[in-house]
């Protein structure tokens, strides 16, 4: 686990993921995770398909049970207590899919987000949403089915701020988005974020423009972190195709990928 020089946090970081291991029916998907995030601090999770990252998220998020290790935030054990106790604690989610309700209106979407506030606190909360993403404001009145893909992503960033955590999970966020919107929500939304002291955990697919924000990444391979280290001297590695590959010069991790599949798969996810 590592502790920033980019922390503001004395202590225990915001998020702390402790020899996680998780998977299916018994099965380990993911084995030994270890990672933190501190406030104001981007770590990402990249690799190649298959490589365990939504079951990482899935564990960390009490989606489904952690089989080994912990969860902590701000140094509180928070495994396996249940998504709504996890949110009260201070974890927002925003999944890949289904992270909006087309039919609401962006403020029904986030009053939905705060129904854990008492009434009478929903009101500041959006304003503060608002204050974030001051577009969402503007937009309040309007369904969220009517909204563009990048649009929709920074509600459903809001809606997930609503219970201002102090950490903040995002899986895939730039999934099925134009080039030009994903770089909007990662340089911009993402990174308001940061800029606000929120801790924020990031798998992505767009591994490239994902390390150029982060401050720490980890490379996740057979569903165990095969490298980490701070994001900007992985993304200047000469072999980090090979890393997403799973072929690593140690000989620590190989034949990740079916010897059918072709090299430029880590071309594809380092575009």
């Amino acid at each position: 686990m590592h502790i920033s020089d980019s922390s503001t946090t004395i202590g225990a970081p915001a998020l702390a993921v402790e020899g996680l291991g998780a998977g299916y029916g018994g099965e380990l998907i993911v084995r030994a995770i270890t990672m933190g995030v501190n406030r104001g601090e981007i770590v990402t999770v990249v690799g190649p398909n298959g490589s365990g990252k939504s079951t990482l998220l899935k564990a960390i998020t009490n989606v489904i049970q952690v089989s080994q290790g912990r969860v902590l935030i701000d140094g509180n054990d928070v495994t396996n207590i249940g998504t709504d106790a996890i949110t009260k604690r201070g974890m927002g989610y925003v999944p890949q899919q289904n992270d909006v309700f087309a039919p609401l209106t962006v403020q029904e979407n986030l009053e939905a987000g705060g129904y854990l506030l008492r009434k009478g606190a929903v009101p500041a909360a959006m304003e503060r949403v608002f204050g974030m993403f001051p577009l969402l404001g503007s937009m309040r009145r309007r369904t969220a089915g009517r909204l563009s893909g990048g649009e929709r992503k920074m509600l459903a960033i809001g809606r997930a701020l609503m219970m201002a955590p102090p950490v903040l999970i995002l899986d895939e966020p730039t999934a099925n988005l134009a080039p030009a919107l994903a770089k909007v929500v990662l340089g911009e939304y993402v990174c308001r974020l940061k800029d606000e002291g929120v801790a924020v955990l990031l798998v992505e697919q767009r591994a490239r423009e994902a390390l150029a924000i982060s401050d720490w990444a980890h490379v996740l391979v057979a569903g165990q972190a095969a490298v980490s280290g701070r994001a900007h001297e992985l993304a200047a590695r000469g072999d980090i195709g090979e890393l997403f590959l799973g072929r690593l010069g140690n000989g620590s991790i190989r034949t990740v990928v079916p010897s059918s599949a072709p090299d430029d798969r880590a071309k594809d996810l380092l575009k």
